[in-house]
């Protein structure tokens, strides 16, 4: 199949073909057409199979040409993701007349306030700083025909659904409402009850596995050696870009700092970073300048990057669907990648609850010739008993990640 037997207008097809699309993948298969159609949607698939053109195309295929008057909104939880959906929408659009503008928090409103003076079909925005604008009688939704829900789980976890609620109560109820999400929990099964009517539900992939073109295995080592080797990984890996998460601020700029000294070009995202600091990691790191990114979770989930060949999580995540996020930034469209997550004996109970919520037993791998010291886990049943029994009556599956760790 191809995108020209889906229906969409030759204009927004050419504007695909230009970004390098060939074959639409089975989510942009199932959505396209039902966008098309102009019915309410609930969506659900893995990361890295094409969420943003599966209701980008379509969208554009139905607006066609501008009128001046802004018809459709697109809501993201972060900076990152609503300039990346406006780059991918101008790139799609660039055969028509279509201007997208792009609205976020973080820096002034000057340019964003001129860019909306000038005509918008299409907003994308962060929730905070609409509702800004629209407190100020800046914006109207008036002429309003779509209205897309990206990325709904993220926006969850931020806290940012009553801000989308306020949003929502000011769109005309007339309207198409499309809700793309990575996992649909039940919050957001009731959030649609409210804003969606009689919605189409696609899910595509297993919403706990990650993707099949993703190799991925732990690496037990002593707490002592994480470092030595995450850099013994990088020194043997032959990588075209390797994006490591860390579970903090202050770590990914420790780590950050150690790969400089060890001549590494490094990339640093995560919420301390300027607005402008961010922008630069991401273009850089898309560009090739930097060969390493390392963040935290703010970039596991919807950030497209393209060719990243490895992620290495240098701290196990606390939550396993951030592991599959993470993971999915490499293998994406099609293409192949490999994980490495080292671990360590304290983090045996999240290695655990992966396993359970993946529903596989994830490989454990040495790096050969790599000098270990002796940890538990090379003794893993034996490692995991002990630490049960630290924990006394909290078994491995029931262990609490609010719990304060005792001294």
């Amino acid at each position: 199949m191809s995108f020209q037997d889906l229906g969409l207008f030759e204009a927004v097809v050419h504007g695909a073909q230009r970004m390098g699309y060939v074959e639409p993948s089975p989510i942009q298969v199932q959505a396209i057409p039902l966008v098309t159609k102009g019915g309410d949607i609930i969506a659900s698939a893995q990361t890295g199979t094409g969420k943003t053109a599966a209701f980008g195309l379509p969208i554009l295929s139905r607006l066609k040409e501008s009128n001046g008057k802004t018809r459709c909104l697109i809501l993201e939880p972060t900076r990152e993701l609503a300039l990346q959906v406006e780059e991918a929408f101008k790139e799609f659009a660039a055969f028509t007349n279509l201007r997208t503008v792009v609205i976020y928090g973080g820096v002034g409103y000057g340019a964003q306030r001129e860019a909306l003076q000038k005509g918008a079909d299409i907003i994308v925005a962060t929730p905070g700083r609409l509702l800004d604008y629209l407190q100020q009688g800046e914006i109207s939704f008036a002429d309003l025909e779509i209205l897309v829900l990206d990325e709904v789980d993220r926006m969850l976890d931020m806290g940012f659904l009553p801000d989308v609620r306020r949003i929502v109560e000011q769109c005309p109820k007339e309207r198409q409402t499309l809700l793309f999400s990575a996992t649909v929990p039940e919050e957001i099964e009731r959030l649609s009850s409210w804003c969606l009517r009689d919605p189409e539900k696609i899910s595509i992939g297993a919403r706990r596995s990650a993707a099949e073109t993703v190799k991925h295995a732990f690496y037990p080592v002593a707490a002592a050696q994480k470092f030595d080797l995450l850099k013994a990984m990088l020194d043997r890996t032959d990588y075209h870009s390797v994006l490591i998460f860390c579970r903090t601020k202050d770590g990914a700029d420790r780590i950050a700092r150690q790969l400089e000294s060890e001549s590494h070009k490094v990339a640093v995202m995560h919420s301390n970073r300027s607005q402008q600091e961010r922008m630069d990691a991401l273009e850089g790191f898309k560009t090739g300048r930097y060969e390493v990114m390392i963040a935290t979770d703010i970039a596991a989930r919807g950030i497209d990057i393209a060719g990243v060949s490895h992620v290495i999580n240098y701290d196990v995540p606390q939550h396993p669907e951030d592991y599959v996020h993470r993971i999915g930034r490499t293998g994406r469209a099609q293409s192949e990648g490999d994980a490495f997550t080292i671990m360590t004996a304290e983090e045996l109970p999240h290695v655990k609850l992966i396993e359970a919520f993946i529903a596989q037993k994830v490989p454990r791998e040495k790096l050969e010739n790599f000098p270990y010291l002796f940890t538990m886990l090379f003794q893993e049943e034996e490692a995991a008993r002990v630490l049960k029994n630290i924990r006394g009556a909290r078994t491995l599956k029931g262990y609490s990640y609010g719990a304060k760790r005792r001294r």
